[in-house]
């Protein structure tokens, strides 16, 4: 059993060495391999030993002892590192031991996480005895450390100070800071930001920028000031510039932003050398954009662009596991590796017929195997939303003069009001729809109005968001006040409303933010919740991240926050929250 995902103990230790010996036996041989050496970059022959979850031995001979050793035969087929996502934000609807579990079906045996969502469900030492549970999925489970909430929250010093920042870093299953969404606070002279990036980086650990659009001058100064990575490259020459600059670079493949086809279109027309400093994400995508998984489609679509097979199998394994200091224990077949191997029917199709992970058989020829869930959420107090307060009539009203123009799926700007919101009923005539945000807690409130979301339907209620406080939107008072009647009945989700009439609800009943139960009912919710909302008007892609990113400040221009209506670039709270 691997502590903390980095070290076995000795008595592991001795044993691993006494099946080398042949005093002891395997737990499991792949002989007859066709395997990727990601140290030479060849496809060579070899019989691999398992002991339990780590690799022990790749090369030519069988093990003296072999009592009780399952062997199988993989003459034909070809061997490949687990893949690694190295930019998941697991909390899309999705739970993080869900999206393990999917992503592995894959062949995606590890994730590295953010961990934002756990500064504000739970205290720093429940956090950790909850990274210590998701240690012991067959999946690995690594984090990063946010340094700021991505939103203007009431207090954010609570969440986001140097001691439970510091705490986070020195963390074993913590293995990068990030992802830099504050960074203009950094050029502005924020100098309690640049100490946890020192610190960060004393502990061994690198920095992950978020810089869509950077100059290169800006670019350098990140590089100055510390940050080793940036996944926000949205051409071709953006991805050479960071390069250039001594940038790990991640290619993205979202649901909000699927570059990643047009990125290596013009990498390789560019004739880039090499591939080593590239990885290959999905950036937290929304459920169904997974149905057909995640790393596995990514290095697909490399392999169909004209990278070369095995830099596109590296990109999706051992480049991340070498950028994160984790290419002793991850993304090759080698020794003392975790058993994380993919097991495919060709080269060229990465898309794995068995999956290991750990040692485990996730997938067997084909067959999904059944894995016990490990996490037990009520134990950490992640239940079902309890709310002991009604969202009421006086919680709607609405006379601020500046509404939110959905421009796309997560760009916002300002537009001055031009209509009666004070109305029981907004005109279909219009996109202007009512807009509120008010306290999981109910505590304060803030009303506005958002265009581009639907033109007719009644309402829309979510507890999910980033902050987990409550969202409405919609066309009709009446319909608000039921919709927040039925959020609160199924302990939070996602309802849509129309004339007195519940259309769909999404239960999300950890801690209304995570769906428990399994993500292929979960992705069926999200396609029904899509064309749903399409009848109604909503003209973008993933309606997710427009709830998810209401509050975010990380984006252009105008925002709806715990403490109000927000000037991003400015900085300045337009109208405030008001308290209940």
């Amino acid at each position: 059993m691997i502590e903390n995902e980095y070290y076995w103990r000795s008595r592991e230790l001795r044993h691993h060495v006494r099946v080398i010996d042949g005093t002891e036996a395997p737990t499991l041989i792949l002989k007859n391999s066709t395997y990727l050496n990601t140290y030479t970059k060849q496809w060579l022959q070899a019989n691999i030993w398992i002991a339990n979850d780590r690799i022990v031995y790749v090369g030519e001979e069988l093990p003296v002892k072999q009592d009780g050793t399952e062997i199988i035969d993989c003459e034909g087929k070809y061997l490949v590192p687990g893949y690694i996502e190295p930019h998941a934000h697991p909390f899309q609807l999705y739970n993080p031991e869900e999206l393990a579990y999917h992503a592995a079906k894959t062949g995606t045996t590890t994730l590295i996480n953010d961990n934002l969502a756990w500064h504000f469900l739970l205290d720093k030492k429940k956090a950790f005895s909850l990274l210590e549970d998701f240690d012991k999925l067959p999946i690995s489970m690594y984090w990063w450390s946010r340094f700021d909430s991505q939103t203007a929250l009431k207090d954010e010093e609570a969440l986001f100070n140097t001691e439970e920042i510091l705490a986070w870093l020195s963390h074993p299953s913590v293995v990068q800071g990030g992802e830099l969404t504050s960074w203009p606070s950094l050029l502005d002279g924020g100098d309690r930001l640049l100490y946890w990036i020192q610190e960060t980086k004393r502990n061994g650990k690198p920095v992950e920028g978020h810089f869509p659009g950077a100059s290169e001058k800006t670019l350098t100064k990140m590089k100055l000031f510390g940050v080793n990575a940036d996944h926000e490259s949205m051409t071709g020459e953006d991805v050479i510039k960071r390069l250039q600059l001594g940038y790990q670079v991640g290619l993205r493949y979202s649901s909000i932003r699927p570059d990643l086809p047009k990125l290596i279109d013009e990498i390789v027309a560019a004739k880039l050398p090499t591939y080593e400093n590239l990885t290959m994400n999905t950036d937290g995508s929304t459920p169904a954009f997974y149905e057909q998984g995640l790393l596995n489609v990514c290095i697909e679509i490399a392999i169909a662009k004209g990278i070369p097979l095995e830099d596109a199998y590296m990109m999706a394994s051992y480049n991340a596991a070498k950028h994160l200091r984790l290419e002793e224990q991850l993304g090759s077949i080698a020794p003392g590796r975790i058993a994380h191997i993919n097991i495919l029917r060709e080269k060229s199709n990465p898309h794995p017929e068995s999956v290991l992970a750990k040692g485990q058989w996730i997938v067997k020829e084909d067959e999904i195997q059944e894995v016990d869930q490990m996490i037990d959420w009520a134990k950490y107090d992640i239940e079902p939303l309890s709310c002991d307060w009604d969202v009421t009539k006086a919680d709607l009203q609405f006379s601020v003069p500046v509404g939110l123009d959905l421009i796309n799926d997560v760009i916002i700007k300002p537009y001055v009001i031009e209509m009666d919101i004070t109305l029981d009923e907004l005109p279909t005539n219009r996109e202007d729809a009512f807009l509120l945000l008010i306290d999981r807690n109910g505590k304060w409130r803030v009303n506005s109005t958002i265009r581009g979301v639907t033109d007719r339907l009644g309402a829309l209620a979510s507890s999910y968001s980033t902050t987990g406080d409550l969202v409405f939107i919609g066309k009709s008072k009446s319909d608000i006040l039921l919709a927040s009647k039925r959020l609160k009945e199924i302990g939070g989700g996602i309802v849509l409303v129309h004339q007195g009439e519940v259309l769909f609800e999404l239960p999300l009943n950890l801690s209304g933010i995570m769906f428990n139960g399994k993500m292929s009912t979960l992705i069926e919710k999200e396609k029904q919740l899509k064309t749903i909302l399409s009848e109604f008007g909503y003209k973008h892609s993933d309606l997710i991240y427009t709830i998810f990113f209401l509050s975010s400040t990380h984006l252009p221009y105008v925002r709806i926050t715990q403490q109000g209506i927000v000037d991003v670039k400015k900085k300045e709270v337009l109208f405030p929250a008001t308290m209940r």
